[in-house]
């Protein structure tokens, strides 16, 4: 009996022991990981990067597909233009026209198109990448140059037909419909078309264009690299850093389609800005494990800290995804603008509401980096972001303003703040609350738009203006403006209304005015000085401008940092890295 118990209390002793070391093992193994990680961030430059020297990145083995503007042009015809239009010449384009009209069934097509009601014109657009059936675009419109048309302006474009056209053989070969175009023109807004004529003979119809078909994207294996193993490796890649919802399922958004083919579906994310999206697909890494991967982003936590290399580890810590985050937050307390700037870019693409604030100082203060800020805070899905846009509302930089509001819409397009009104089909009206100076914005792309900035902006009277060729504006001293449409055919209308410029606006569209009458009315109004707040003209800002980079900064060496073994220098001026294709290995040795 006695031996039983102590077989029984032996066994007891065992069994503790046993698991005492189980509980103990963890500890061990993250003591062992804590070193390990430790042991990683005092490695070298040198042996970070011969630890991850193997590791290749999708732009090595691809180039993208489908990533650049596509071009569509058709000749085209003016109508309903008030005696300026011209008989076209004979050639192509009038040959090409007169079948056209045959084909509408117009009666008479020579004498139609040698009315000085019509024009011959140029029609042009571009297809942006990635593109969806059913899309709108903008289109050019354009006089020839042996046209005697005077001007463009009140005209409308009757619908046309474009297309691409590629010259083989020496000649100029039509390709399928891609857009169909109509609508009325706009045309520069100039107050003294008499000093610049030319400004008459070109015009836009704001989303005149319809896409007939989408444009598909994805990227192609470099020949070294195609196969339908490295094909299924790099989508397998893409596809564990990006996917997509669509009807309550998990879509991945690579599907290898061939050996040498991938195509790929736009994140959301990304949908408005596909240059990126395909910088960060190319800065996926094909196959790594984790303990290259550790290494890497200690790699790229050093070169985030010079701001030659900072744009470029940026995009490849975004590529990452989550795990990166950290790495990226550290960037954000440099006292180099470019490293907060590029470390809050990518955050915000993935989505970081600590990104926000940088963003929004970097709009509003630095022009070279204000139109990748914007797009950036326009991605993000948080109330910091929501608060930073409004703050750039009262901005004293127009382009920051406009920016912003833009960013808001197309976040939120029924927003209060931004939501505005819809005049009759002709253009959306918006007064947005602003403690700035008082300001009103035009556009000539995208869409027909007006946006005053303030609560109060009203025009100076006395005043005389003209909203395109019917309508009268008249202020009188005491704020009240009448406007009157005359027309030959029917009795002439008028309207009473206060100096406020939305009231204006909404009255010149009541009696029928289109938004180049509106448009056309404020530059008037701007000239006479009858508009005594700033008007700006698509002030959308651009990106490509020169940022001063620090002297002392921009050399390593004497900033007291050691950033790796990476020589490589770019100039000041912003541009995409390593875009569309080059001839970078894509390893990680030598970012």
């Amino acid at each position: 009996m006695q031996n039983s118990r102590e077989t029984k209390s032996v066994g007891r002793r065992q069994l503790l022991g046993s698991a005492v070391a189980l509980v103990a093992i963890p500890s061990w193994v993250a003591m062992l990981g804590g070193c390990a990680q430790t042991a990683m961030r005092m490695q070298s430059p040198e042996a970070l990067e011969e630890a991850v020297a193997d590791v290749d990145l999708v732009r090595s083995m691809t180039v993208p597909f489908g990533v650049h503007p596509l071009r569509v042009d058709a000749v085209g015809l003016v109508i309903e233009l008030p005696g300026t239009g011209s008989d076209p010449p004979l050639g192509p384009g009038r040959a090409a026209m007169i079948e056209e009209i045959q084909r509408r069934g117009v009666p008479n097509p020579d004498q139609f198109l040698s009315s000085p009601r019509t024009s011959l014109v140029k029609v042009r657009g571009l297809l942006p990448p990635g593109i969806q059936k059913g899309d709108p675009i903008d289109v050019e419109v354009l006089v020839p140059k042996k046209s005697k048309t005077t001007s463009l302006a009140n005209g409308t474009l009757l619908e046309v037909r474009l297309r691409e056209y590629v010259r083989l053989g020496g000649r100029y070969r039509e390709g399928h419909v891609s857009a169909v175009a109509k609508g009325r023109l706009l045309v520069d807004p100039v107050p003294d078309k008499k000093r610049n004529p030319e400004s008459q003979l070109r015009g836009v119809v704001l989303g005149g264009a319809v896409a007939t078909k989408s444009r598909p994207l994805g990227l192609t294996l470099r020949p070294a690299s195609q196969g339908v193993q490295n094909s299924r490796r790099i989508g397998d890649a893409i596809n564990q850093r990006f996917f997509v919802k669509s009807q309550g399922r998990t879509v991945p958004v690579a599907t290898p389609k061939s050996d040498e083919y991938i195509e790929l579906r736009v994140h959301p994310r990304y949908k408005n800005n596909i240059r990126r999206y395909f910088e960060v697909i190319r800065s996926v890494a094909v196959s790594e494990n984790d303990r290259q991967r550790h290494a890497r982003i200690r790699l790229l936590e050093r070169q985030l800290q010079d701001s030659i290399s900072a744009s470029t580890a940026a995009l490849r810590l975004e590529a990452i995804g989550d795990e990166a985050i950290e790495t990226l937050k550290k960037g954000l307390a440099s006292n180099n603008v470019e490293v907060r700037f590029y470390a809050s870019e990518s955050l915000a693409y993935l989505d970081d509401p600590d990104a926000a604030a940088t963003l929004a100082q970097v709009a509003r203060d630095e022009p070279a980096f204000r139109a990748r800020a914007l797009a950036a805070l326009g991605v993000m899905d948080s109330p910091e972001a929501y608060d930073s846009l409004v703050s750039l509302l009262d901005a004293a930089s127009a382009e920051a303003r406009y920016g912003a509001f833009h960013a808001l819409w197309k976040a939120n397009s029924r927003h209060p703040l931004v939501r505005g009104d819809d005049l009759d089909g002709q253009l959306n009206m918006h007064v947005v609350r602003s403690t700035g100076p008082a300001m009103v914005h035009v556009t000539r792309a995208k869409r027909p738009e007006v946006v005053v900035f303030g609560s109060n902006v009203s025009f100076v009277t006395p005043m005389v203006l003209e909203a395109g060729r019917t309508i009268m504006i008249n202020g009188t001293e005491d704020g009240r403006v009448r406007l009157t449409r005359f027309s030959a055919r029917h009795e002439n209308q008028a309207i009473e209304t206060t100096n406020r410029v939305d009231d204006v606006i909404r009255g010149i569209i009541s009696l029928g005015g289109t938004y180049p009458d509106v448009v056309d009315a404020l530059s008037q109004a701007k000239a006479s000085r009858a508009l005594s707040c700033r008007f700006e003209v698509d002030a959308v800002a651009q990106e490509g401008r020169a940022y001063q980079r620090n002297p002392i900064m921009a050399n390593p060496a004497e900033s007291g940092l050691d950033y790796g073994t990476d020589s490589r220098r770019t100039s000041s001026r912003l541009r995409p890295v390593d875009w569309p294709g080059g001839e970078d290995s894509g390893r990680v040795r030598g970012y």
